[in-house]
């Protein structure tokens, strides 16, 4: 299967839901679905069958089955013609998807997980992906509107570009429209120079992707809290894992981090090329 949508799940609803949003992902692209759970209970040293006077069908081994088998299913339910894999893969759930994502065109986490641990997985793996996948990632959060556009965050950098022409390809799968804001710090004066950053930026991806509605706009504003209020009206929100205003060796800015933790929709972080490796 080459370069699937690649979806992570441990059992909870929110890794479901990520896989619902899979599906949809890998039938706009035309891809299979592969589906990966993190068996991290093997190098704990634990004992992994059935306990001695326990059901036949218990234990830790039949149990991370039984999540990858449900969603399969799941994922079966939505789109029985799509090629779906599952792997059940012994480690920690940050090195496995890392890995697994060098061979993914999208890695789809939920933002939520299970357990005591659970809320920390924005914090964890969602963040650890965004910064060090080898494609673009996807976290599932928010209440996106199905017929509102895609968003993207513009600001003249190589981190931006791509994430800009990933935002538009999304859009033209989508069949929506794509709103890009370039966002200039209200104490700059940034008029002329601002607006000739943006249409810079998107000199190109006009004629690329005729049929995508384009709205364009400089807004002056604080980043942040411009793009978390401008995801509202959105279905989905790109952004680049960091920034023309990044410090060097940062793999995930703050804005990127703010708007995984907060947005009110969808958010897919697009890493330079060649940016950190996968696995780090």
């Amino acid at each position: 299967m080459s370069d699937p949508v690649l979806a992570g799940v441990d059992g909870s609803e929110a890794s479901l839901a990520a896989v619902d949003v899979a599906v949809r992902e890998a039938r706009l692209r035309g891809r299979g679905l592969r589906i990966v759970h993190a068996f991290i209970w093997p190098l704990m040293h634990v004992p992994l069958g059935p306990a001695k006077d326990g059901p036949a069908g218990g234990g830790l081994r039949h149990q991370a089955e039984g999540f990858l088998e449900d969603a399969r299913a799941r994922a079966r339910e939505l789109d029985p013609e799509l090629e779906v894999h599952t792997e059940l893969v012994t480690g920690e759930p940050l090195t496995v998807l890392a890995h697994w994502s060098a061979k993914s065109s999208l890695v789809v986490v939920g933002s939520r997980g299970l357990g005591r641990f659970g809320a920390l997985l924005i914090g964890s793996v969602a963040v650890h992906l965004a910064a060090h996948a080898a494609c673009p990632v996807l976290i599932v959060r928010g209440r996106p509107d199905p017929a509102g556009p895609v968003l993207v965050a513009v600001d003249g950098s190589g981190v931006g570009a791509e994430a800009l022409g990933f935002a538009f390809a999304e859009a033209a799968a989508r069949r929506t429209g794509l709103t890009a804001l370039h966002i200039a710090h209200p104490s700059a004066d940034w008029q002329d120079q601002e607006e000739r950053v943006l249409a810079e930026a998107l000199a190109g991806w006009r004629e690329k992707y005729p049929d995508v509605a384009l709205h364009s706009e400089v807004v002056e504003a604080h980043t942040r809290p411009a793009l978390l209020e401008a995801s509202r009206e959105a279905q989905l929100l790109v952004v680049g894992a960091r920034g023309r205003g990044g410090f060097a060796g940062m793999l995930l800015g703050s804005t990127s981090q703010a708007m995984i933790q907060h947005a009110h929709c969808p958010v897919v972080v697009v890493r330079h090329e060649g940016e950190g490796t996968a696995g780090a």
